[in-house]
């Protein structure tokens, strides 16, 4: 009888994974799905991890595959997201753009507007990691962004010509980063702002 063959050893974490791993805890904290007790708890175990076994358990319940009753698996170092969700691209001319309430934030959103009003509320989007870039190409019309505490704005790379821009780094009151929001491009003929608000909380009967 032959002996049963030895199984796989346990594939090792990398400090990349602890990493997407916190990722994920600081954004469930932000829209309420851990209470900071719980994220001390699985923060604790993160780091000691030294497995992706290990480090599987502490983000089944927070992040699921759509149309799936499975939990997303942790994605390995190096492995790329789909190409739908990682790109988003806006296109609008001489119309409204709003996007608010929980709708699910890329890794990078082109916007591409003329002569436009555009309102992006991030306060209550759901996050798929710890950075957003926005790829501004606008003309005309304004840009509002609606931030929660704890998340930070670098405009560093955006260009604004024949326009305005009132942009805040983040609310002033040392709030630890939960999301970095980068921005880029241009916006010509064209007033960009950001506003910060603190997201509402569903309760049983309804909003708070």
């Amino acid at each position: 009888m032959s002996a049963d063959p030895p199984s796989s050893p346990a594939l090792r974490a990398s400090d990349s994974d602890r990493d997407r791993v916190i990722e994920l805890l600081r954004a469930a904290v932000t829209d309420g799905r851990l209470d900071p007790v719980e994220f001390d708890e699985r923060l604790d175990a993160t780091l000691a991890a030294r497995t992706i076994d290990e480090l599987t358990p502490l983000t089944t319940d927070l992040v699921v595959v759509p149309g799936s009753d499975r939990a997303l698996s942790l994605p390995l170092a190096g492995t790329l997201a789909e190409p739908a969700a990682d790109l988003l691209t806006i296109k609008e001319k001489h119309g409204t753009v709003r996007r608010d309430g929980r709708w699910t934030l890329p890794h990078r959103l082109a916007l591409h507007t003329a002569w436009c009003d555009v309102m992006l509320d991030l306060t209550s989007a759901v996050r798929s990691g710890a950075e957003l870039i926005i790829e501004l190409r606008v003309r005309g019309g304004n840009v509002e962004l609606v931030l929660a505490p704890g998340m930070v704005v670098d405009a560093n790379d955006l260009s604004v010509r024949h326009g305005q821009m009132a942009i805040s780094k983040d609310t002033g009151d040392n709030t630890a980063e939960t999301l970095h929001v980068h921005l880029a491009g241009r916006v010509r003929h064209g007033r960009i702002a950001t506003r910060w608000q603190v997201p509402r909380r569903q309760g049983p009967d309804g909003p708070a």
